[in-house]
């Protein structure tokens, strides 16, 4: 999750030209992360949701989703969960080419019901949440540059596609996904009947903490026991990661535990290097029922108050959850 404006309901139907120029975008630069003129213009236009203009890729574009794909192809079959092999698989995704998401829906909605909805940028927590209850998973469309396949801050097609649409696919994991979706709406219900704004604001804050962190160490870097008793990844953060996948889940400077919900939702993390302690699950129904708990802990008020630190709650996604709860006030 990172920087976005307030989305509109309409997409962007064609690429309009930047304000003050009459020139239409050039397709040299194609649709490279953080150097693509259509996603500027659409932010600028407040457009959070849009199409995907295939034709702006770039031959530098595809060759880096080429070089990207081919090196992970071996590291998924020694490191990734038959689960998400299954999907790579059932999405006949082209490992030339950056993947049209009318090609990826085609494959995927009829197993799962779930769609890669495209998006100019950063999603608001509770927007995000929401996409996910309502079974559309929120894509970056631009793909990083060739000389920076390693490491991104920010998502990109290649993370969202090749690392998180795959467990799409799975009927187990996208329910759980939806799940997640409910217990937003639940946060900003219960928010509601807070009359204070500043109470209103601090309860919300400490949901979403605990929210984020538990994504995180789940859906974004999770780790689960395959049959054979090996550590498998999950989480799409180590799935779109050539040198994290691996380090995850051989490395013996990782700490893995069996996950607590407890310790995962008062647990720190940083973004900007590899992570040094992942939780364990033992299936997806138990990631499941864990999603479950934790929505029970929120009713009860146990997450009214974990603890302090990294990630913190920005102002857009605390400001998402606001606005939700007071629809419900």
């Amino acid at each position: 999750m990172a920087d976005s404006p307030t989305p509109l309901s309409s997409p962007l139907a064609s690429p309009a030209p930047l304000p003050g120029s009459t020139q239409p975008p050039s397709t040299e630069t194609g649709l490279t992360t953080s150097q693509a003129p259509f996603i500027e213009q659409a932010r600028s236009h407040g457009q959070l949701y849009i199409h995907q203009p295939y034709e702006l890729y770039s031959e530098s574009n595809h060759e880096a989703w080429r070089r990207l794909f081919s090196r992970m192809v071996p590291r998924w079959q020694r490191y990734a969960n038959d689960h998400f092999l299954a999907g790579i698989d059932a999405l006949c995704l082209d490992p030339d080419r950056v993947p049209a998401l009318k090609n990826v829906n085609r494959f995927l909605a009829p197993l799962t019901g779930f769609q890669a909805k495209a998006v100019s940028g950063y999603v608001p927590a509770f927007l995000f949440f929401d996409c996910l209850r309502n079974r559309e998973f929120p894509t970056t469309i631009t793909i990083r540059s060739a000389d920076r396949l390693d490491y991104l801050p920010e998502p990109d097609i290649f993370h969202d596609i090749a690392g998180h649409v795959p467990m799409h696919t799975d009927k187990h994991f996208a329910e759980t996904l939806v799940r997640f979706g409910e217990c937003a709406h639940t946060a900003a219900e219960m928010a509601a009947g807070i009359r204070d704004e500043h109470a209103r604001a601090q309860r919300l804050t400490s949901i979403i903490h605990a929210m984020a962190r538990f994504f995180w160490f789940t859906v974004e870097f999770g780790l689960m026991r395959a049959r054979d008793g090996s550590i498998r990844a999950y989480g799409s953060g180590l799935l779109s990661s050539y040198a994290e996948l691996e380090y995850a889940c051989a490395s013996p400077d990782v700490q893995r535990f069996p996950i607590q919900l407890e310790w995962a939702i008062n647990q720190s993390f940083e973004i900007n290097h590899f992570q040094p302690l992942l939780f364990v699950i033992e299936s997806f129904d138990h990631l499941y029922g864990l999603v479950d708990e934790l929505e029970s802990w929120m009713r009860e008020g146990r997450l009214n108050n974990v603890a302090p630190g990294e990630p913190a709650v920005n102002e857009a996604d605390l400001e998402s959850f606001l606005e939700q709860s007071l629809r419900h006030g």
